[in-house]
């Protein structure tokens, strides 16, 4: 079954551009995953701090290797000290 992943981020004061970067940074390598069905970043129009991630996973499986590469491991490092909350990631499902 496809899962969809939903992310928010919200840079500290002053490190909106870093955040922007990882965001772009760890794009390229998540969309090159054979079971990564799509993946796509937003910035807010409203306020330029808030970021989100939406991606597409085949199967939990996809999602839980997706969760243990290199360049995940080293995201979700980076922008943890990024962020003015604790970063959450919510993993659903289609409703049916």
């Amino acid at each position: 079954m496809e899962l969809f992943l939903f992310a928010r981020f919200h840079a500290r004061p002053g490190c909106q551009a870093a955040l922007r970067q990882a965001i772009l940074e760890v794009q390229g390598p998540t969309r090159q995953e054979a079971d990564c069905l799509s993946y796509h970043a937003f910035q807010s129009v409203r306020d330029r701090d808030e970021f989100y991630i939406h991606s597409r996973w085949r199967d939990q499986t996809a999602f839980e290797l997706h969760s243990s590469l290199p360049h995940t491991i080293a995201f979700v490092a980076t922008v943890e000290a990024l962020i003015d909350h604790p970063l959450t990631v919510s993993l659903t499902k289609p409703l049916e």
